[in-house]
């Protein structure tokens, strides 16, 4: 009996898990079959699935109209810069929490993780007329420093849980051994979180890759990543949706396939420390 109702639900958590993966797929899945349609097709009404002139126009006239390389290059330079500027900030900072906390410490994770609950149009005014008058607007290096300031909570947040899993006594005993604070970081603590520092680095890619409100407000035409390079593609006139789903298909596609190969260590880092 026991087996019985064992097995029927994991027949029901089955079901609900593909119906919830096809349902948050669905969408990408619509936008790359709309890039290989005309704009008639596009927008024709019933819509049709597979059966309709496939065509690869789209992709041409998208590629000879932008510079995509340009823009897949800014995004990869900003997204790089600011996982690694982020890690290089929030590396130390998750250790002085983790093994050297305060009555304050939690007070100061929650707080960090509050900043971003802030509406970003809230501070937009102020963080442009200060780009402006730095010269940072449309700069990979203004995007670099807004993305690593924006996503730093979440860096700073997944490192302390990892930190906080590493015996003490391991550090403590570095430290008897004679080894400095830096080399205590660099070649003990580092090394033993490679699995939760690849996490973070992982999700702060996509989440740097996707960011689109700070791009498309501190960006003209040098340092637009993909995600301006997709809006490009409402005008005036109106939403070309088969080039539009075309643009949006060439920029998702570097990020997909990343997500894809590398779905395990996010989960894992995503769900470290949830049980113990």
């Amino acid at each position: 009996m026991a087996q019985t109702v064992s097995k029927e639900r994991k027949i029901i958590v089955t079901v609900i898990a593909w119906s919830i993966g096809i349902a948050l797929f669905f969408p990408i899945f619509w936008t790359i079959l709309t890039s290989f349609k005309t704009e008639a097709e596009a927008i024709a009404s019933p819509p049709s699935l597979f059966f309709f002139d496939w065509t690869t126009e789209n992709y041409a006239e998208v590629q000879s109209r932008s510079n995509y390389f340009g823009h897949f290059m800014n995004s990869v330079v900003i997204s790089l810069g600011s996982t690694l500027l982020g890690l290089l900030i929030a590396i130390p900072a998750a250790w002085a929490m983790a093994f050297s906390p305060t009555p304050r410490t939690k007070d100061v994770l929650m707080w960090m993780l509050s900043t971003k609950m802030l509406p970003p149009v809230g501070v937009l005014v102020p963080m442009y007329l200060i780009f402006r008058s730095v010269g940072l607007l449309d700069t990979r290096i203004g995007l670099v420093l807004v993305l690593t300031l924006i996503n730093l909570p979440i860096i700073v947040w997944m490192l302390y849980t990892y930190f906080k899993e590493i015996p003490g006594e391991i550090l403590e005993a570095s430290r008897m051994d004679g080894a400095s604070l830096m080399k205590e970081i660099i070649y003990v603590l580092t090394p033993m979180a490679v699995p939760g520092i690849a996490s973070t680095l992982l999700l702060n890619i996509i989440l740097a890759w996707n960011e689109a409100f700070w791009t498309l407000n501190l960006t003209a035409s040098k340092a637009a990543p993909l995600t301006a390079f997709i809006a490009s593609y409402s005008s005036p006139e109106g939403l070309f949706y088969a080039k539009l789903s075309a643009a949006s298909t060439m920029a998702i596609a570097p990020i997909l396939i990343l997500g894809w190969f590398s779905q395990k260590q996010l989960v894992r880092g995503l769900t470290f420390g949830a049980v113990k």
